[in-house]
């Protein structure tokens, strides 16, 4: 059972991740025995993202790549394999998310969210699928949403690329599944990141943040996740032991998607 869970020689790609989430999971893979590569748009973020990595034990292979540049993403590809290997494992993790209500949004900012969570997905997932075919396995991850599920107030760009996201997850694994290639998406729920703490501080008065009672109040586990909650999820996805899992999503939230919410 153990060996059905093991990353060994296996070489992951995770965008984005020089920080956050994309960093705990690549950790995680890096744990179960991948080799880990991410990139992100500039130098300085990789160079942060490497020490962050080696601060922790790992060697990772760091790459500037801006995920909604066809050209430059397959350059990026093709020198991942020739000076790391083929790429076994790609997590789409790199993405944006602009807070404003529908009417005030340009179409310009709705399409440039539309281009970062759901254009790159597609443009790094076509640049590994090749390779995987030749190889005959393949797991690709994309980092999905509640918002795949879900509205809310002043995300409308953000919803819609993550419900197509969804989309993608289900039609890759109907066009490559029959290649070995697994294709599925994780969808964290509330997860405490440097990104969210001004969201979860104490008032003046002592009290919670007033989205981090709504949070609690919606979520059965009456928390918000961690990080490392989606390691387990992202190295099952990545391992042999999800061979006949496809065009799944999985989501890490707390049971926030099952539950009507408490009667007031």
């Amino acid at each position: 059972m153990k060996n059905q869970f093991s990353l060994e020689g296996k070489v992951a790609l995770i965008t984005g991740a020089s920080y956050g989430i994309g960093f705990a999971i690549a950790s995680s893979l890096a744990n179960a025995g991948a080799t880990i590569v991410f990139n992100d748009l500039k130098q300085e973020f990789v160079d942060k993202g490497l020490a962050a990595y080696k601060a922790e034990g790992i060697k990772a292979h760091g790459y500037v790549c801006d995920v909604t540049d066809e050209a430059g993403v397959n350059a990026m590809v093709a020198q991942i394999e020739k000076e790391v290997g083929v790429i076994d494992i790609l997590v789409n993790n790199a993405g944006i998310i602009k807070r404003i209500p529908m009417v005030e949004m340009s179409a310009a900012e709705f399409r440039q969210v539309i281009d970062v969570d759901l254009n790159a997905p597609f443009i790094v997932s076509k640049a590994v699928i090749p390779s995987m075919i030749k190889k005959g396995a393949g797991k690709i991850i994309n980092i999905c949403s509640m918002m795949s599920e879900l509205g809310r107030e002043t995300v409308s760009a953000y919803a819609a690329a993550k419900g197509g996201l969804k989309m993608l997850t289900r039609n890759i694994a109907s066009e490559y599944g029959e290649f070995n290639i697994q294709c599925n998406g994780i969808g964290p729920g509330y997860i405490a990141t440097p990104q969210t703490a001004p969201l979860r501080e104490k008032q003046a008065d002592g009290s919670r943040h007033p989205f981090d009672s709504f949070i609690i109040a919606k979520t059965p586990a009456a928390r918000w996740g961690n990080p490392e909650d989606l390691a387990g999820p992202a190295v099952f996805l990545a391992s042999n032991a999800s061979d006949f899992v496809n065009g799944h999503v999985l989501y890490v939230d707390g049971g926030i998607l099952a539950y009507i919410g408490k009667q007031p």
